[in-house]
């Protein structure tokens, strides 16, 4: 099982390397280039027409290597199905962006009105007819559950547009989301071993492994909307998947640090009149503060490193 899991990785890696000078020409043909928001750091302007909706990328491999190398079950199913529900809702939100030439897409109320649809869907799936029941496991308890019951969906709904907002809010630097989201893979394909939706979690590490070395800085393609809408609902349905989806806070902490910023400076601008951060999320604060991105992108994976060693401990 090793040695395949191990091949997974090599396969989606390599799939994504070599897919990615196929697929970027059709991009910069297509003029899918990324806008950058007026209001957001200078340092970040020279980056405008870079080609965007790289998603399409690690997705493409992704699937190429599944089909390979996954036994595909409903559970397997039902991560894919989510995952690319969400980056569908992203393409049009990108494909808006471009065809516009704006850096706003779909409005928010249209966003959500999507996000919660798909993950309605999605929990009740998950939830009774797979039969996978509405426990879930709590964080340092030695594998102990909880039975939500008639809590269970709506819980699980929150969960995933909370999970692929903040997703969404962290891919707003070169390789930042990439980065952060690798030692996640890691865990959720370690806590997912034994089972059929493992070898798909290496799949996309590897996947996402090759498309780093495109994406970190200077970035040659930017994953848009429709890339870190397809990594948060991957990431959360697997989550979900394991009945761990209390484990987001903790294995997902760079996630709920940029959402939270936010929250907060929007809440404290309208209640105070003052901001709490020189720009939210909070990756752009840092960069204001002199911060070069890359120093601000690896001391985040590295937090994100510590915070997936504290699940692992969380889960014993």
């Amino acid at each position: 099982m090793t040695i395949r899991l191990l091949y997974t990785i090599i396969v989606g890696f390599i799939i994504n390397i070599l897919i990615t000078p196929m697929i970027l020409p059709y991009l910069e043909f297509l003029k899918f280039g990324q806008f950058i928001r007026s209001d957001g750091p200078e340092s970040h302007f020279k980056k405008e027409g870079t080609p965007t909706m790289g998603g399409i990328i690690f997705l493409t491999s992704l699937i190429i290597t599944a089909v390979g190398y996954v036994v595909w079950d409903f559970e397997v199913l039902a991560v894919i199905m989510l995952a690319l529900s969400f980056a569908g809702m992203g393409f049009v939100d990108d494909y808006i962006k471009v065809s516009k030439k704006r850096s706003l897409g779909l409005k928010a109320y249209q966003k959500l009105i999507l996000q919660f649809l798909i993950a309605g869907i999605f929990a009740y799936f998950i939830g009774y007819y797979l039969g996978i029941g509405t426990e879930i496991i709590v964080p340092f308890m030695g594998g102990a559950t909880i039975n939500l019951g008639m809590l269970y969906i709506p819980f699980i709904v929150l969960t995933i547009v909370a999970t692929v907002n903040s997703v969404n809010l962290t891919d707003g630097l070169d390789g930042l989301a990439t980065s952060v989201t690798i030692p996640v893979l890691i865990f959720l394909g370690i806590m997912s071993l034994g089972m059929n939706i493992s070898s798909l979690v290496f799949a996309f590490l590897g996947s996402l492994l090759g498309y780093l070395i495109f994406n970190s800085h200077p970035a040659k393609v930017f994953m848009g909307d429709l890339g870190s809408h397809a990594i948060g609902g991957f990431v959360v349905g697997v989550a979900i998947v394991l009945k761990m989806p209390l484990f987001i806070l903790i294995f997902g902490i760079i996630y709920l640090m940029e959402s939270l910023s936010v929250m907060l400076q929007v809440t404290s601008f309208k209640l105070r009149k003052k901001r709490i951060f020189k720009m939210s999320p909070i990756h752009h604060h840092f960069e204001l503060l002199g911060w070069h991105e890359t120093k601000v992108v690896w001391i985040f994976f590295v937090i994100s490193i510590i915070a997936t060693i504290v699940a692992f401990i969380a889960a014993m």
